[in-house]
């Protein structure tokens, strides 16, 4: 049973940092490419980062570019996503998914694995 639990949400300042994690279990992490998605409230849900299963490869929403960070650890089957200079707008629940393909992947129907998602509130 594959299971993605996202840790590391929360309530921050604006301009303020977390460091979300994605935990992965039940499949083998190097063999997918990971993502980061969010949704806010009415909102649709949409790309955020990914990399690629070797880590050698990332990509952002321009939204984002230059103030977020994905990587990760396959040694400890885990995602990382560094939110920095947050803003107000940056506030949804953030997903992160898996997807056994080579490539960066934006488009959260490649997707075969999600997880429940965690709270990230930003308050200016």
């Amino acid at each position: 049973q594959v299971q993605l639990a996202e840790s590391g949400g929360g309530l921050v300042q604006a301009g303020g940092s977390l460091r979300l994690s994605c935990a992965a279990s039940g499949l083998t992490f190097d063999n997918y490419a990971m993502g980061w998605f969010r949704q806010a409230p009415g909102k649709e849900r949409v790309f955020v980062a990914a990399i690629t299963w070797s880590g050698g490869q990332t990509g952002y929403a321009d939204s984002v570019k230059g103030r977020f960070t994905i990587s990760r650890d396959n040694a400890k089957n885990t995602v990382y996503l560094q939110l920095n200079s947050l803003k107000p707008e940056d506030s949804a629940v953030y997903y992160c998914a898996a997807a056994q393909t080579l490539g960066i992947v934006t488009f959260t129907g490649r997707y075969d694995y999600w997880g429940q998602g965690t709270q990230v509130t930003v308050s200016s």
